[in-house]
């Protein structure tokens, strides 16, 4: 039985939502999100800025540093400093941040490109895995939202690349995560940049009680890497990883998934293993199950249009070979959906969450010329494709109130505030970070909810992996599902660990289980809708977070 769907003939191309030019696109059937720009009333001031080594890069992880639950924000700033915004925000309220000090030097905050939080010590306190023009950094959480440099104590060579892209992932068996860093133009090679793409470096702990990370592993060859994702593309169980890269400096290169056994070096896929060559200006990663049949769909951005993969499947054999259904579905993004600007676009971060709480997943993506090319739109604004009953995806980013003139970069969706709607931080190159809170159908002085919600976080008590990395989520609300997994890696230099936000349109309750790292399925857990839910391992009962 093959997955590929159709593409629909030439004639209803101006028909399609997102296809058109501005003035040509579909409405969309599902509610619309209001958003409003908050950064400066936040307290949020920030920049990432530099020169050609910061053209890409630009992102956020967002995480909980102090152990409230609400998720904070650690912004790369390239020349400048990072910094980092703990969460005031009043439930439901406006939003509130306040920049905070880590405890770090000015040495260990500069020339910082993008940030994914995870917890790789298993001390129950968010850590960091900053990227850098130089040396990366693993930061270790003290609580309190300070750090400490943990590179010498774990022997992570951090190396002095140019490092854009990130993922971790607990293999099976292993205590502590195997790190993957992603690096882009070998500046110190002659005729750079072209052509001189860094290797990436796969970092696996050896075994021991403590994390021992002295004994890296060099992915050869490199083709200039800005997104990567830890993926259980077959769902094997084993993990492999998905590699994005740009065909900008490349020579001969592609796009690259990499099989990573247990206890045997990583093996790039080759022709004779299924996998097709695939060239794009790869910038971001974005992983869900559309159609719930436990193989992810993947989202790729890039200059000009965005790919949406499907696995080919035939029979029971199973091969890394895709389709893109990009067109089919609507989500090609590949000029701005307003504006008179009409050359293409650039896209970055993307991200699928549901913004609307319809049981839909949405798509999300960052745009922004790199700097100054004149064959790319200037004027690029942000996507919000809206996930529509019939499968396909409507742009709504002007209507959202998200279509800035801005460059955008890294980005996060997260529920900032707790009252159910996902609000949005997005890194812009050159200009301020933009901070939108999530209004539902009401305005800033009355928000309004839209659909009901449910959000889950998982927790591994006395284990390794306590945030259950590589675990599926299946909320089965009425007859429908709705999974996710929880990733470390994608996206564009920007990641993500907390609750993860479900969508339940009208429902009133849902049944969630758990697929554990080890493939161990939970019991089923009947929960009730708007309320937030810690499901420990082993627990007869999930327990709900109340914020205050």
């Amino acid at each position: 039985m093959t997955r590929r769907l159709l593409l629909l003939p030439l004639a209803a191309m101006t028909l399609l939502p997102g296809a058109g030019l501005a003035g040509e696109r579909t409405t969309s059937l599902a509610p619309v999100p209001h958003f409003v720009e908050e950064a400066a009333s936040a307290g949020i001031d920030h920049r990432y800025d530099g020169p050609w080594e910061y053209f890409v890069g630009g992102g956020v992880a967002v995480s909980d540093c102090n152990g409230d639950r609400r998720p904070d924000l650690f912004l790369a700033g390239g020349k400048g400093p990072a910094a980092l915004y703990v969460n005031d925000s009043p439930t439901g309220g406006a939003l509130v941040f306040r920049k905070a000090d880590t405890g770090l030097g000015e040495k260990e905050l500069a020339r910082v490109t993008g940030a994914y939080p995870l917890d790789y010590d298993n001390d129950g306190l968010m850590d960091l895995a900053v990227l850098r023009v130089g040396e990366n950094l693993l930061l270790r959480g003290l609580g309190a939202c300070r750090f400490e440099v943990a590179n010498r104590q774990v022997g992570l060579d951090g190396g002095n690349a140019w490092t854009t892209a990130f993922a971790a992932t607990w293999e099976p068996g292993a205590a502590y995560p195997t790190l993957a860093f992603g690096n882009y133009v070998d500046r110190s090679q002659p005729g750079a940049p072209w052509g001189t793409c860094h290797d990436n470096m796969l970092h696996r702990p050896a075994p021991g009680l403590k994390p021992d990370y002295s004994q890296p592993e060099r992915l050869s060859p490199g083709y200039c890497s800005l997104s990567m994702l830890f993926t259980d593309w077959n769902r094997s169980g084993e993990p492999a990883l998905r590699i994005s890269n740009d065909r900008q400096y490349y020579r001969g290169g592609e796009e690259q998934l990499w099989a990573v056994p247990p206890g045997r070096p990583a093996q790039a896929y080759r022709r004779a293993d299924g996998w097709r060559k695939l060239t794009i200006w790869g910038m971001g990663i974005a992983s869900i199950d559309l159609n719930v049949d436990g193989l992810p769909e993947y989202a790729l951005t890039s200059m000009g249009d965005t790919k949406l993969q499907v696995l080919e499947q035939e029979g029971d054999d199973l091969v890394p070979v895709y389709a893109d259904i990009a067109f089919d579905k609507g989500v090609t993004a590949h000029r701005p959906y307003t504006g008179e600007d009409l050359r293409p676009s650039t896209g970055w971060h993307s991200e699928f969450q549901d913004v609307n709480n319809d049981t839909l997943w949405d798509l999300y993506i960052a745009k922004g010329n790199v700097e100054s090319m004149p064959d790319f739109a200037a004027f690029d604004p942000d996507n919000l494709l809206l996930g529509q009953w019939d499968g396909k995806f409507v742009e709504t980013g002007d209507a959202a109130g998200i279509a800035l003139a801005r460059r955008g970069r890294g980005a996060g969706l997260a529920d900032l505030n707790a009252d159910g709607l996902l609000d949005l931080v997005v890194v812009n190159r050159g200009e301020p970070a933009s901070l939108f809170r999530n209004v539902g159908k009401g305005d800033a002085a009355t928000p309004r909810p839209l659909g009901n919600w449910l959000a889950i976080e998982l927790v591994q008590p006395g284990k390794p992996n306590r945030n259950a990395v590589g675990a599926k989520v299946s909320v089965r609300v009425g007859t429908r599902s709705i999974e996710r997994d929880v990733l470390v890696g994608g996206g564009h230099a920007s990641g993500q660990l907390g609750f993860l936000h479900i969508g339940l349109g009208v429902s009133e309750r849902a049944q969630v289980r758990v697929r554990w790292p080890d493939g161990e399925w939970s019991h089923s857990y009947r929960v009730f809708a708007n309320n937030h839910v810690v499901i420990e391992r082993g627990a007869e009962a999930a327990k709900l977070w109340f914020p205050e």
